[in-house]
């Protein structure tokens, strides 16, 4: 991590947050979290540390009142679950956690990809009321989503393609059970994509074609599929724009890149440590900054 990601003066009331998993070395996160801090003037700072005694760093967690909050990723998302004393229950039914705020020597985990993505549409002036979403993938990004639109955002339905029609069935039944008013169905990208294209107000693309370095300028959906009336969510984020999203900002479609999702998700957990409103414009500048494109 470089000197700019990191605040000045650390003392002995120096709050700590940190991400966690095994690798850590790419994680955009200090970048992000730590310009936050300084716009604000906190006495903060966001540290990334390579974890694989998952349940021995938990107990020095709650052993440091100072140590506020921690970023999980790969791949601790679903193994620290049993560790906590509280989840989130969406998180719960996702299965998985990125985000533990300490308290009183409590921990509690939740999922903000989630509830990110739901600022990120709202930022762009997307109502999701009512409204028919196709998810493409059925991953643990796409699963929070997934969940999030179902328990709060009033989506009249949701479609699930999945390359594996059990991964896409499993986190159809997943939803339902979770007591969703949505119409959720399921299915594979080989057999019903253009149908469901055609047929759905927003698509949210979360398969890892279209990424950095292995599939750029690959996309799932042809262009000529898409509508002007279409909302397009890459939740892709290197390059910023995928060949997707290029082809749908052409068709006239409200477009929301992966870059959206990250920062906001993040935003979620500066607040939940913070108790403060996050500074949207320095934090997306540092990211913009960290992706170096």
């Amino acid at each position: 991590m470089s000197a700019q990601d990191t605040p000045q003066g650390i003392d002995t009331a120096t709050q700590l947050c940190a991400v966690i998993g095994n690798p850590v070395g790419h994680s955009l996160s200090p970048a992000i979290h730590n310009a936050g801090f300084r716009a604000l003037g906190l006495n903060y700072v966001y540290l990334a540390f390579e974890v694989t005694d998952l349940e021995g760093f938990l107990r020095g967690m709650r052993a440091m009142p100072n140590f506020r909050g921690a970023s999980v990723t790969i791949p601790h998302k679903e193994a620290i679950i049993p560790f906590l004393d509280e989840i989130d229950p969406v998180a719960r039914g996702v299965g998985s956690v990125n985000t533990v705020t300490h308290a009183d020597g409590r921990l509690a985990g939740a999922t903000t990809d989630g509830p990110g993505t739901l600022r990120a549409f709202a930022e762009a002036g997307v109502d999701l009321a009512g409204k028919r979403v196709l998810f493409l993938g059925a991953g643990g990004a796409a699963r929070a989503v997934a969940f999030e639109m179902a328990e709060r955002a009033g989506v009249a339905g949701i479609t699930l393609l999945a390359r594996r029609a059990a991964q896409a069935e499993r986190l159809a039944a997943d939803i339902a059970a979770a007591g969703t008013t949505a119409q959720v169905v399921s299915g594979t990208l080989e057999a019903g994509l253009e149908a469901a294209v055609a047929t759905h107000d927003i698509l949210v693309q979360g398969t890892p074609v279209g990424m950095y370095p292995h599939a750029e300028g690959e996309t799932v959906v042809p262009a000529a599929w898409l509508r002007a009336s279409q909302v397009v969510f890459d939740m892709v984020y290197r390059p910023q724009r995928t060949r997707l999203i290029r082809e749908a900002t052409a068709a006239g479609c409200t477009c929301i890149p992966g870059l959206e999702m990250l920062l906001h998700q993040a935003a979620e957990q500066f607040e939940r440590w913070t108790g403060q409103a996050a500074p949207l414009t320095v934090m997306r500048d540092a990211l913009v900054g960290a992706l170096g494109e």
